[in-house]
């Protein structure tokens, strides 16, 4: 049976807007939003620190066990930069947000990136690694690239994914699919 709303994966680097556009797309259409850093913060869900870059490593198996409920009932926009371990059977539909490199090291300077982990998110953004990775573990049509420059990239973008969103929610209506939503 397939769900009366959408599962959503909202991807990129670090400073590609993410949690902006999130947060706008569940207030508009009404989804819950999972920022996986912020929940794996509050239900303790990691296995280590790195020193090096300066962060705590998700312990995968335990969010995946932890979410997998309120995924199976849909409605979710899920909000992290990486991708490649959340099942395939979770998201409707992956965005994957991307950023100049010049705009992007602005960002991750502004908020306090340097070092290691300031070089290895600009790699990641560079060789598009994100983009790859979601090209990789999803069906190639359900993934879809957008730049997340400008303000006016990011209203688009939130413009674009509501209208998809609601286009899902009319097709799926009565738990009867008629049609793939339309695709951006």
């Amino acid at each position: 049976m397939k769900r009366l709303l959408p599962n959503i994966l909202v991807t990129g680097s670090p400073c590609t807007g993410k949690s902006t556009i999130c947060s706008e797309i569940c207030e508009t259409c009404s989804l819950e939003y999972i920022n996986v850093s912020e929940f794996a913060k509050t239900n303790n869900l990691f296995v280590e620190y790195d020193e090096t870059l300066e962060c705590h490593i998700l312990d995968e198996d335990k969010v995946i066990d932890e979410l997998e409920d309120q995924m199976k009932e849909g409605g979710n926009v899920v909000d992290y930069h990486g991708c490649d371990f959340f099942p395939e059977r979770w998201f409707d539909i992956v965005f994957v947000l991307t950023t100049d490199n010049t705009l992007l090291y602005d960002r991750l300077v502004r908020r306090g990136y340097s070092g290691k982990k300031l070089e290895n998110n600009l790699e990641c953004e560079i060789f598009q690694t994100i983009l790859d990775e979601a090209k990789n573990n999803y069906d190639e049509n359900i993934v879809y690239r957008l730049n997340s420059n400008t303000p006016d990239d990011m209203q688009n973008n939130v413009e674009q994914i509501s209208e998809w969103i609601e286009s899902y929610k009319r097709q799926h209506s009565n738990g009867e699919l008629r049609q793939d939503p339309v695709i951006l």
